[in-house]
């Protein structure tokens, strides 16, 4: 207990000596600036404000932006419900710092943690999570609130410091329930990819009616890339085929294929590209581009980086054929495949999103499914289930046991296969609650396997997704890896291969 106290005595010295040199720096213009900023973080109102702007640029920095709502929400509970209460610790005097630079009314509360601190902290951080482009400025910017606590004399230095550290923390913590995205790992190409100036000898299919619809992205691309061959899908299109008919149009023949859309757009011109064999580049345009993510391309300016650079990886596609209605068909799949409860959600938010628009009908679709869900009896190999949702992933998603978030590999030649069992007792509120936990693959409902191909056959008539896109209703169902694909993708320049001059 004595070293304890002398520790505590320590810090206290310090402390004191921190806040005696800020008091003597001058008076200047910074000490108002300063006032007017600490006032503005008061119940995470600066970073609300910044969250919101961030939301409205869509892709990582909406991710940022959701991520970055949830640590500060965490953060204000832990330290303010908490923590507080419980470590009462009186705020520096006042008459310690000049009049012109303190906060006026002074804060009652315990004085550790410092709660502005630790918000600023755990909003910045878990922005940094997700796209630190946006981060090189909230960085800088948490780091003066946190000081001006100091500066206007409500925080003693270790309080800012305990409150960076616990904020901080906690937005990490959040990759547990929300993995962070990060480039999968793919089959580097350093030859062969056609390196095309201003996109010359690329032909791009464009889905003018995915993602933003206050954003053309043609001219966006003929921006970029203004030697490139633009061809847009019209409603009702088969993209396959539109992309197909504008490649036998085109003379010269396209060095490499373009797709700018959402992943459905996306799968049917890698459906061409594999056909061709020609490189594909992804411009990710759409609402949620979950295969672009994984690539690890960010936006259009970056893949268009790459097409003309010639840098591209391999990755696997997936053939899924199935007995449909009207007979036995084949579709490509670059993500994902499923039975069960996602493809209703499909189906419901495609019904909403014109009345709710698609944050909204997705969230509300997510929830209808689960409650709607009903269990499917299943064979798969050979071996009887009853399942809630039969997940086919093409490639290797991470977290493992648990809800696949991301991918961690795009060329591992296996298809990543996940089912929630219903043969349990509530099997429904044990899932629902293990989910909210990040345990799911603790509970014994879960179960997954890798493996190149899957048969599975179903006792009754049931709608299969794939891609984001209910593509019809299936009895039996063949999954395989069908090939490799070569996609356009940066490679940084340290990890190119020297070339002896």
């Amino acid at each position: 207990m004595a070293g304890l106290a002398r520790r505590f005595h320590r810090v206290g010295r310090i402390d004191r000596a921190v806040t005696a040199a800020v008091a003597r720096i001058p008076a200047s213009a910074l000490d108002s600036g300063l006032l007017r900023l600490t006032r503005g973080a008061d119940f995470g109102a600066l970073w609300l404000v910044i969250a919101l702007t961030l939301g409205t640029r869509g892709g990582e920095y909406r991710r940022a932006a959701i991520r970055g709502v949830a640590a500060l929400a965490a953060t204000e509970a832990i330290v303010n419900g908490g923590l507080k209460p419980i470590i009462t610790r009186r705020r520096p005097a006042a008459e310690l710092l000049p009049a012109s630079r303190r906060l006026d009314p002074r804060p009652v509360s315990s004085s550790f943690p410092s709660g502005h601190s630790a918000a600023a902290a755990a909003f910045a951080t878990a922005v940094a999570v997700e796209t630190p482009r946006a981060a090189a400025g909230l960085v800088p910017l948490a780091g003066l609130v946190a000081y001006s606590r100091v500066h206007t004399g409500v925080h003693w230095g270790s309080d800012v410091l305990a409150g960076a550290v616990i904020g901080s923390t906690i937005a990490l913590a959040t990759r547990h329930w929300w993995p962070a995205p990060a480039p999968a790992t793919a089959r580097e190409r350093h030859q062969g990819t056609p390196a095309l100036a201003d996109g010359n000898g690329l032909l791009v299919l464009v889905n003018p009616a995915a993602g933003d619809p206050s954003v053309d992205p043609c001219e966006v691309l003929a921006a970029l890339l203004p030697a490139a061959t633009l061809v847009r899908t019209e409603p009702g299109d088969d993209p396959a085929r539109r992309l197909e008919l504008a490649f036998r149009a085109c003379v010269p023949r396209p060095m490499a294929l373009g797709v700018a859309g959402g992943d459905g757009t996306l799968a049917a011109a890698a459906t061409v590209a594999l056909r061709r064999g020609l490189p594909l580049a992804v411009f990710p345009t759409g609402t949620r581009n979950h295969f672009a993510r994984d690539l690890g391309v960010r936006d259009t300016a970056e893949a268009a980086a790459a097409v003309e650079s010639g840098d591209a990886v391999e990755v696997d596609i997936a053939r899924v054929r199935f007995d449909d209605e009207d007979g036995e068909r084949t579709r490509h799949v670059l993500n994902v495949a499923s039975v069960g409860a996602y493809p209703d959600m499909v189906r419901l938010r495609r019904r909403w999103r014109s009345r709710w628009g698609r944050r909204l009908a997705f969230a509300a679709a997510s929830v209808a499914a689960v409650g709607r869900a009903r269990p499917l009896t299943v064979e798969v190999d050979g071996e009887r289930r009853r399942v809630w949702v039969l997940f086919f992933g093409n490639g290797s998603y991470h977290p493992r046991r648990s809800t696949p978030a991301v991918r961690d590999h795009l060329a591992a030649g296996l298809l990543d296969i996940r089912w929630l069992r219903a043969d349990g007792p509530w099997s429904r509120p044990r899932i629902i609650l293990a989910a909210g936990l990040a345990a799911l693959g603790r509970t014994r409902l879960y179960g997954e396997c890798r493996r190149p191909e899957l048969t599975v056959r179903l006792t009754t008539r049931e709608p299969l997704a794939a891609d984001g896109e209910v593509i019809g209703t299936a009895t039996r169902i063949h999954m395989t890896v069908a090939g490799r694909l070569t996609v356009y993708r940066l490679i940084p320049a340290p990890r190119r291969p020297s070339v002896a001059g």
